[in-house]
């Protein structure tokens, strides 16, 4: 059963969330961002930490968004999105880059998602919509070659459907790939068990969750709450 405090809580927005996934990168760690969403992540990495980013399109070392003067529509990410490079960065053509992917060098590969299953199934590709890239692209690439996967997206769809579910009626990007999900309401563990709630956010019980859940949910022994700091930063643990 739902609490009155359910009907007070606040989504995360897309920022807030690409915020959580920036700061809970290990020191030292290759990432991918994929398309869409999980490009930016790349405007909220911690000072205090080494984070090397790699975009498909081939560059490694790349930095966040550009702005201004800084715009240089020939140094793009992979959503077309002008971007800086880091002291030391280096572009390659698609061939190295996809090598880089496949080849087991990535820490963690950040994709947007349409459908997560409870044993980590991911469906994160159209190619019918007015702005798709024309085929998949390199999202089956990212999802197997990276050592870890992580789903960005909102819980549910426009028609209040769960985008978490037991299992994906899409067609699947990668088969048992993703390791976790961060959504608008909470982050989540993909474990041989299913779904693992790590934390929610503030306002919203488990059962309401559940509630917008496709498959169970299970909370961890050590569940979070999402709260925002004076800052207005969302921070959970």
């Amino acid at each position: 059963m739902s609490t009155a405090a359910d009907s007070t809580f606040k989504p995360l927005s897309r920022a807030e969330i690409s915020y959580l996934v920036a700061h809970d990168f290990p020191d030292g760690s290759v990432v991918n961002l994929g398309i869409g969403m999980p490009t930016q992540v790349a405007d909220f990495l911690p000072k205090d930490r080494e984070i090397l980013l790699h975009s498909e399109n081939g560059i490694l070392g790349m930095g966040r968004a550009a702005i201004g003067d800084e715009i240089d529509l020939d140094l793009i990410n992979a959503s077309r999105t002008p971007v800086t490079l880091l002291d030391g960065a280096s572009i390659t053509e698609h061939t190295v880059s996809f090598a880089m992917m496949r080849g087991g060098h990535l820490d963690y590969s950040v994709l947007g998602g349409f459908q997560v299953a409870a044993n980590g199934d991911l469906a994160n590709w159209i190619t019918s919509g007015p702005d798709a890239i024309a085929a998949i692209g390199g999202a089956m690439d990212l999802a197997i070659g990276a050592r870890n996967v992580i789903v960005m997206m909102e819980h549910v769809a426009k028609d209040q459907s769960s985008k978490l579910m037991q299992q994906c009626t899409y067609p699947l990007t990668g088969a048992g790939v993703v390791d976790q999900v961060y959504t608008d309401l909470a982050i989540i563990d993909v474990t041989p068990q299913g779904f693992e709630v790590r934390a929610l956010i503030e306002g919203l019980s488990m059962e309401a969750l559940q509630q917008k859940t496709g498959a169970p949910l299970k909370p961890s022994a050590k569940l979070s709450v999402i709260r925002r700091d004076a800052q207005g930063h969302p921070t959970y643990g």
